[in-house]
Parts: C-alpha cells; structure tokens; sequence
C-alpha cells in the first residue's frame, strides 16, 4: 500500500495498476485530510490503513482509478466500503454529489 499524500503521476499509477490488476487501481480518499491510499488488493486493507494513521470512518470513500483513460472514465465510484446507511450513502457509489466533487477535487490534486 502506497500513502499519497504528494502528488503522483498518471505513469506512476499506470505501472501500479500493470503490477495488480492490469487496468485499474484501487484506492480509498479521505476527504478531511485530503490523501489517499492506494495500491491493495481491497478497498477494505486500504481502508484499515488510513483508521490506523487517525483517518475516521465517515470521511473515507473507496474509489477506483484507470490511468489509461481520462476525464471522467478515469475516476470509478465503486465500492463495499461506501455503503454507509447510518450516513444516508445506500449504494456502492457514492450519492452525494457535494462529497463526489471533493473526491474528484482531491484526485485532481494528487494526480498529475
């Protein structure tokens, strides 16, 4: 697992997705501390992670992220981690768009 909390390159991304699932990488945001970790076989291992550093639950969001596309292919809201009744977040996406932009913004950020 990979802490981001500098920014990483597209090409960076692209040979960690080659090196695990191909095509995609997994990575879970926390939108308070604005970091991500990636780079697990599950949402789940990169969600425990960032709990273990001070992260809390209701700011983690589980995303997914394909260095090969762009614009808004390049960025997937899927994951068991997301469902969040106790929040109102009933899906594996995520519902809110509010909570979707600072995702989006973060990723951006830390993904040149």
């Amino acid at each position: 697992m990979i802490l981001i909390d500098k920014s990483i390159t597209k090409e960076e991304l692209n040979d960690i997705a080659k090196g695990r699932f191909g095509n995609l990488v997994k990575g879970v945001v926390d939108v308070t501390k604005q970091i991500m970790v990636i780079d697990a076989n599950l949402h789940a291992d990169e969600e425990a992670e960032l709990l273990s550093k001070g992260s809390s639950q209701a700011d983690l969001w589980g995303i997914n992220l394909y260095p090969d596309l762009d614009g808004e292919d390049f960025l997937e809201f899927d994951s068991m981690i997301n469902l969040k009744p106790g929040s109102g977040n009933m899906s594996r996406g995520v519902d809110d768009p509010k909570i979707q932009s600072q995702i989006r913004n973060i990723v951006n950020k830390l993904v040149k």
